[in-house]
């Protein structure tokens, strides 16, 4: 007679059998306490971390796994005692807690999340390829250190000791973070450098010491947490690391500031996790629970976790989508050559690179170009995989129509995978999609009944109209296959960066709000991002899978997912050639036969060569190796004046009847601003405000700084919600969403500027200029469309002086022709209302003199209706022919400049309350002489 563990398959009785008694439920739900233990503590240091230093630690289940093994290998090999080997082992993981932060994130403290996120997964595949080669990644059984004896507590019920002991350890640490955070001078600084690193600084605090002391202490916490609980779940790498990432579920319940929250969720989570596990009869459900958790917080509740802002954060660098032919031929010769001459090993190595790479595709498209960071992409390709497997296994479908259908079925998989991209992004959007990703592995991937049982899913040998290419007897024909397969994926992906599409995308990864004040559907954006990149990757991952002719799917896991992100990263993200540099750095692809045929047994150090990689790259050359070879190669054929330098001729790009300038006359509309009420909170920055733009016309909008003047606009836009009505030619439009009144006519420009500082001049003005057509999205997968600019566009480029600098990179422009070109991207749009936010601020004297020139030009000549947010009252005075004056969010005055100039509610809110300042000493305020300049 076999015996089984409790609570296994083999012995499971369904809900109805069992009767779920009561004494049952309570009796299963206690032995959760164990594994919630975990989750509770490792949500703590999660906490910890991002509490202390902004980021949230991925690594931190790889970290605290080290100090278990030291501690394990202590006690067991070296022969210490408990207490000695775990304070060595938790000593350990708070040292490498300390050494990422001041190694890995301290550096990159001014970089985007996207690339700290990244870090932080190439510390966990760093770590836990350490610990594989030094342990192996077998489970081992140990025996727990806590004492196991039986508790009756009534009837049948009963509990074992060390689960009262974990669950009390739990809330001891959670009582002392509480206490520690709220009361000590330690927490009190860490709340201090969380609020502002520039303002605690200036206090004589030291943000790199406190995150080095919230870096340790987290991953100390998780360290204690492994060392008391793997008795019970058994040591292994993996097993730890998932539950860890698991524990972010009760870390985004307590909102990852509150310690008490967080223990009672991740308790609530090993005890729910228990429960369902047994008396549900669905496979990896129980174990799917806290990602199931990740995703309801953070798209059903709509709660996500806030971010702390850094200056100057830069994004990996963007290609520009053209594919060299030349080169191009050249490296599909060269890899042909190979396969039809080598032996099979170093054939089966490139068809895994060229399957790996179209994986990478996917990532490219979609956070290299969307900015959408997706740590499922594997999880995709094996869903595609699992689609194709079992047609061919079950119906016996040709290979051939297996692929397209695999394909196909994995769009609206990313259809689903997009909608919590409506409500989050960044690294809240990498937990949402690690949950999902991990779930399908889960109950799907892992589940034999699903899969073809222990032999998995038998596909047979593929062939391609009868010409058998099964990469067993013929794995050149394979090969080539796949070759044709991925060259298929990087046209595909050119032309889509190359359209209007892929400029969509790149709008929408560098700045959302700005994106959709363009007219651009971003949630519209996002979906095909997601679905296409869905596509991509299902594509790689059925060549890949149909290398054998059995197809095991638990090899598509959410670690490999996340190595991806970073082979991705050290190719290139924004590159198509990234992706193929990247790809070479995978399990059994062409570098790891490279290191075998050099060095016996170097396989084993290839994920490790990996993780190394991958922190290299974000710490030296964020770009990717790609990017880095691009720009060696300009240099080269500047230096060699080889060929002609990227260049944008206007008349290349344009009409050739734009010098009709009737034709840049807008249609005339009349924008009513009625009643309009601003509130965030208990605050009201806009109160009953009302005024009509007319076109021909240029009204000013002044005021002291928080009078409410930038809101107003944004609530004209639909950016920020509020009271009142908003007409257009007398349609209400108080209802629409932004992106619509953008397409509708109203255009803005932003204080902050909000350009796309990875596109050049010609690309931020397309996405303005370009037609938001639904069609574009499937017509730019095949013929990109790139239509020369009408005549009002022209007309703008050459009035804002930016003909000659259409090819440049916005970042290499200076500060005046920034502010012109934000202006002309609107302009572009050729829209009947233009609200500008501050047009001159930092503009030259001449500068802002040939601004007003301009400005007057676009009322006069092209007939629209103008709105100047401006403090240069010598601008005010010289284009506008009407000013409303706000204070306080309140209008206290409209009239011409002359009449505003002499008026006294003007004169008051502007020069202030003199004699009360030496009486109340108010809060000063930012004004500007009325009748002068700044």
């Amino acid at each position: 007679m076999i015996a089984h563990r409790p609570g296994t398959r083999a012995n499971r009785p369904s809900a109805a059998a069992t009767g779920g008694s009561l004494d049952e439920i309570i009796r299963f739900g206690l032995l959760g306490l164990g594994v919630g233990a975990l989750y509770a503590l490792a949500s703590q240091g999660l906490i910890v971390v991002y509490r202390g230093t902004g980021v949230l630690n991925f690594s931190l289940g790889a970290t605290a796994i080290a100090g278990v093994f030291l501690q394990w290998e202590l006690q067991n090999k070296a022969g210490w005692p408990f207490l000695p080997s775990a304070l060595t082992g938790v000593a350990l993981s708070a040292l490498l807690g300390a050494l990422t932060h001041w190694v890995v994130m301290r550096p990159l403290r001014r970089a985007s999340s996207l690339i700290r996120v990244i870090a932080t997964l190439g510390v966990l595949i760093l770590i836990q390829a350490g610990v594989v080669i030094r342990y192996g990644s077998n489970a081992r059984q140990v025996d727990s250190w806590l004492p196991t004896n039986r508790v009756t507590l009534w009837g049948e019920v009963a509990i074992t000791v060390d689960r009262l002991i974990l669950f009390g350890v739990a809330w001891v640490f959670a009582v002392v973070l509480w206490s520690m955070y709220r009361r000590s001078h330690f927490g009190l600084a860490t709340e201090a450098v969380s609020e502002s690193e520039r303002a605690a600084s200036a206090i004589g605090l030291s943000p790199n010491t406190i995150a080095i002391q919230n870096w340790a202490l987290g991953s100390a916490i998780a360290a204690v947490a492994g060392i008391l609980v793997v008795p019970i779940i058994t040591l292994q790498v993996t097993a730890m690391t998932s539950l860890v990432l698991a524990a972010l579920a009760a870390a985004l319940v307590g909102d990852f500031r509150s310690f008490p929250i967080a223990t009672a969720a991740g308790l609530a989570l090993g005890i729910g996790q228990t429960l369902v596990g047994r008396f549900v009869d669905q496979q990896g459900l129980g174990q799917s629970l806290p990602f199931l958790v990740i995703v309801a917080v953070l798209v059903f509740k709509g709660r996500s976790l806030p971010l702390r802002d850094y200056f100057l954060r830069e994004l990996p660098m963007i290609g520009n989508g053209r594919m060299s032919w030349d080169w191009t031929i050249f490296g599909i010769g060269t890899v042909a050559f190979l396969m039809l001459t080598k032996q099979a090993k170093w054939i089966d190595a490139l068809t895994v690179t060229m399957g790996v790479s179209i994986v990478l595709l996917s990532i490219v498209v979609l956070t290299g170009y969307a900015g959408q960071l997706s740590l499922a992409q594997y999880t995709i390709a094996g869903f595609g995989a699992y689609v194709s497997g079992r047609l061919v296994a079950v119906f016996d479908i040709p290979f051939l129509l297996a692929l397209v259908a695999g394909v196909l079925a994995s769009v609206p998989l990313g259809f689903i995978f997009a909608l919590p991209a409506a409500r989050t992004r960044g690294i809240n959007l990498a937990i949402v999609t690690l949950g999902l990703g991990t779930t399908i592995e889960l109950m799907l991937f892992r589940n034999r009944e699903y899969t073809g049982g222990v032999q998995g899913t038998q596909v047979g040998s593929p062939d391609l109209f009868g010409l058998d290419i099964g990469s067993i007897r013929y794995p050149e024909r394979y090969g080539l296959f796949v070759l044709a397969m991925a060259l298929l994926a990087v046209w595909v992906v050119s032309n889509v960066r190359r359209g209007r599409s892929g400029r969509r995308l790149l709008a929408i990864r560098t700045n959302e709000r700005a994106a959709t004040a363009l007219g651009i559907d971003v949630p519209k954006a996002k979906l095909f991002a997601f679905s296409l990149s869905s596509a991509i990757a299902a594509l790689g991952g059925i060549v890949l899978a149909f290398r054998l002719t059995s197809i095991s799917y638990t090899s598509f896991t959410n670690l490999t997912s996340i190595l991806f992100v970073g082979l991705a990263i050290v190719g290139g993200v924004g590159h198509l050639l990234g992706a193929f540099v990247g790809a070479t750095m995978a399990t059994a692809a062409f570098s790891q036969e490279v290191l075998e045929s050099t060095w016996d047994g170097v396989g084993r150090w290839t994920q490790l060569i990996s993780g190394i990689a991958i922190l290299l790259m974000v710490l030296g050359y964020k770009d990717g190796v790609a990017a880095e070879w691009v720009k060696i190669f300009r240099l080269v054929k500047r230096a060699r004046k080889w060929g002609r330098s990227y260049f944008v001729e206007l008349e290349d790009v344009s009409d050739p009847s734009a010098s009709e300038s009737e034709q840049s006359r807008v249609p005339a509309r009349v924008l009513s601003i009625e009643n309009m009420t601003v509130r965030y909170g208990a605050v009201v920055a806009v109160n009953d405000v009302s005024f009509n733009l007319t076109p021909g016309t240029i009204t000013g909008l002044i005021g002291p700084n928080g009078a409410g003047k930038t809101s107003l606009i944004d609530a004209v836009c639909g950016f920020a919600p509020a009271e009142g009505r908003v007409a257009l030619d007398g349609e209400d439009i108080s209802r629409v969403s932004p992106s619509k009144r953008a397409r509708l006519g109203i255009a803005r420009s932003f204080q902050t500027l909000e350009l796309f500082e990875d596109a050049t001049v010609f690309e931020n003005i397309s996405v303005a200029a370009d037609p938001q057509d639904m069609r574009s999205y499937l017509r730019d997968l095949v013929a990109p469309a790139s239509p020369p600019f009408p005549p009002e566009v022209v007309r703008a480029i050459i009035e804002f002086q930016l003909d000659g600098d259409l090819h440049r990179d916005v970042k290499d422009l200076s500060y005046g022709k920034h502010r012109l070109l934000a202006i002309a991207r609107a302009v572009a749009m050729h829209p009947s209302v233009l609200l500008l936010d501050e047009p001159a601020a930092g503009l030259s004297t001449a500068e802002s003199e040939e601004l007003a020139v301009v400005v007057r030009r676009l009322a006069q000549d092209w007939g629209m209706a103008v709105l100047v947010v401006e403090h240069d009252m010598n601008f005010v005075n010289e284009v506008c022919d009407e000013v409303v004056v706000l204070d306080f969010g309140n209008k206290i005055a409209v009239g011409s400049p002359e009449a505003i100039r002499l008026d006294p509610a003007v004169v008051a809110a502007y020069l202030g309350t003199e004699a009360d300042e030496h009486d109340s000493e108010p809060e000063p305020r930012t004004t500007q002489a009325v009748g002068g300049g700044a």
